[in-house]
């Protein structure tokens, strides 16, 4: 199996464990916790800024000094829109699932000191619909760079069956302002019904990184560099969640040239 690819490890507690060491790159931690109704999880951020994001579920969330009480609504990710809570680094977050909670927990690098936690509401995220015919994807911003956070871009996206997203081929390798960003990237891929699966192929444009993958429900794919499209089956929606880190917190992309005509 490709190492961009990584497979939840069983089917309660922390189920994904992504590092920047076992990822091999500077900026982007991801980790997944499913808890039953009572369970808790809880962390130190020490030197990371954190995203908690509901995935489904609901749980009493306390970060740093502020008790939130209870945070989520929607059961499924297909379902509504995301509750997330920012802890800055320095800090301690817990988590106790009212229901069954799907929680991703996303991170980078952070001083803290200068942003407080918070619990970002639904007035704060924005919507839009990208793409036309069968690439359209809906796409909801969660922590967009227009949004307090020392690193953390954050975003969940849902393609309709059958659909193409991330397309056409788009990368943000590069340290070139204000044409390109250097940014980190992980999927966390959801499917519905969960038994379908999708695909992702993530290459430069040397081919010297070439990696196709077939998906399958809470699996994590790793985008290091590159380009990095997505297609779902017929039959079967695809969800997932991006979490982006770089050295400076701005989405500036480069679309692959030998497809900018779809663009037209």
């Amino acid at each position: 199996m490709s190492k961009l690819h990584v497979k939840p490890q069983g089917t309660s507690g922390r189920v994904v464990h992504v590092t920047p060491e076992s990822a091999g790159w500077t900026y982007v931690g991801f980790d997944v916790y499913r808890l039953k109704p009572g369970e808790s999880a809880a962390e130190e951020t020490e030197t990371n800024e954190v995203c908690l994001v509901f995935v489904s579920g609901k749980g009493k969330v306390t970060a740093g000094s502020e008790n939130f009480g209870v945070v989520g609504s929607r059961m499924s990710p297909f379902e509504g829109l995301p509750a997330s809570v920012y802890v800055p680094a320095g800090s301690r977050w817990a988590v106790t699932a009212e229901t069954e909670v799907e929680l991703a927990v996303c991170s980078a690098p952070g001083e803290g000191g200068s942003l407080p936690a918070r619990v970002i509401g639904k007035d704060e995220l924005t919507q839009e619909v990208r793409g036309k015919g069968n690439n359209v994807r809906h796409v909801t911003n969660i922590l967009p760079e227009n949004r307090p956070a020392e690193s953390l871009l954050v975003v969940e996206v849902i393609t309709p069956a059958g659909n193409t997203s991330s397309y056409p081929p788009h990368k943000h390798d590069q340290d070139d302002l204000p044409n390109e960003s250097f940014l980190e990237e992980t999927y966390y891929h959801r499917i519905n019904p969960p038994q379908g699966f999708a695909f992702q192929r993530v290459y430069t444009d040397d081919r010297s990184l070439d990696e196709a993958m077939a998906v399958e429900d809470g699996d994590v794919t790793l985008v290091p560099k590159g380009y990095h499209p997505c297609a779902t089956i017929h039959g079967y929606d695809l969800y997932y969640l991006n979490v982006m880190a770089g050295p400076k917190r701005t989405w500036k992309f480069h679309n692959a040239p030998e497809h900018a005509w779809l663009l037209k």
